[in-house]
């Protein structure tokens, strides 16, 4: 943890009440001098803690608990840990909210690009969906109050997705209740899946959670909500209009069918659903004529790839055009993006 000493502790006394804290925490035994500096980053002789120690009493931080040499935290000790901690926690949100705003602006200037360039390179009409987080892995939970009556819960998933949802709540809760809480959701969702989130383990959560119980269903319920993320997915089109370039297609109502479907986007959602779901194909498909999975690409012949980002994050490209296309080359320029779009994405992480 970073230290922010406050206005009556210098730096040094600050490190040493959170070794004694850190400590304590987890042996549940007063804590020495000989103890604290063994401490590596501390670097201080048992001299001068000792004396920093008598300090930190004097100023009521620690206590010293009958006669042994061991010193334990007080509540103001605790209170100094703990709002420590809150203020890195909602320090490394924002840092990572704000990486995310600027990493999902580049996202969107990149994949409008790829698809532009697709439609370019080949005269038919193509399209990029954003990624999608296929392996719904919960990362990160924190929840803050927002006022007396609302706590907002962020939800980091794979991939970085970012989720927020205001709760509502009957009475406000404690720095240290929030803590509590943070800490019991983060040591038992970390890295979870959302359909290992279980109604046994909800049970368990909730009655470890004691008269937070309600709330923490409120935060799982938020949790699935946060993961259907199929809506709020984004496509990005281009060159839909090269359509009109093939006169089998042009001259048939299927070429207003699929400009339709380009402006709407409803079904090229269908086809990204599709493509995604069929986790085993990770590679390039090809679909000619009645093959293709969406109805007024009859008479088209399209050819989908999916990229990845890691942790679970997949996205669609897809490229329609006349059955008489010029497959070798489709198929390089395809799968050129694919690896594009998978190694620009691998090197801004």
């Amino acid at each position: 943890m970073t230290v922010h000493p406050n206005q009556e502790l210098s730096e040094r006394k600050t490190r040493i009440l959170h070794a004694i804290i850190q400590n304590y925490l987890e042996t549940g035994e007063p804590v020495g001098s000989r103890t604290i500096s063994k401490y590596t980053d501390l670097n201080l002789s048992s001299a001068t803690i000792r004396n920093e120690m008598a300090d930190l009493e004097e100023l009521g931080y620690i206590l010293q608990p009958h006669t042994s040499a061991g010193r334990i935290p007080s509540d103001k000790g605790y209170r100094l840990y703990v709002d420590m901690l809150m203020e890195e926690k909602e320090q490394e949100l924002t840092q990572m909210q704000e990486r995310m705003l600027e990493k999902a602006d580049r996202m969107e200037q990149l994949l409008k690009q790829a698809a532009k360039a697709l439609a370019a390179n080949t005269n038919y009409a193509t399209m990029v969906s954003t990624p999608l987080n296929s392996a719904n892995k919960l990362k990160f939970i924190q929840l803050s109050m927002v006022d007396e009556g609302h706590v907002i819960a962020v939800i980091v998933l794979g991939g970085n997705v970012i989720k927020n949802k205001i709760i509502e709540i009957e009475e406000p809760l404690s720095n240290e209740n929030l803590l509590k809480l943070n800490m019991l959701l983060n040591t038992s969702l970390n890295g979870m899946a959302i359909e290992e989130i279980n109604l046994g383990l909800i049970a368990r959560l909730k009655e470890q959670a004691g008269i937070h119980g309600e709330m923490v269903g409120m935060v799982l319920d938020a949790v699935a909500d946060a993961i259907q993320l199929e809506e709020e997915m984004q496509i990005y089109t281009s060159g839909a209009t090269n359509i009109f370039k093939y006169p089998e297609l042009s001259d048939k109502q299927s070429a207003q069918e699929i400009i339709s479907a380009f402006e709407e986007k409803q079904q090229l959602t269908e086809l990204v659903t599709q493509t995604l779901s069929q986790e085993e194909n990770t590679g390039i498909q090809v679909y000619i004529g009645e093959e293709a999975p969406v109805q007024t690409m009859k008479d088209c012949s399209v050819v989908t790839a999916t990229y990845e980002l890691g942790d679970g994050m997949k996205g669609t490209i897809g490229i329609i055009g006349p059955k008489r296309m010029d497959y070798e080359h489709v198929l390089k320029s395809m799968r050129r993006l694919q690896q594009e779009l998978d190694q620009m994405f691998h090197r801004k992480e």
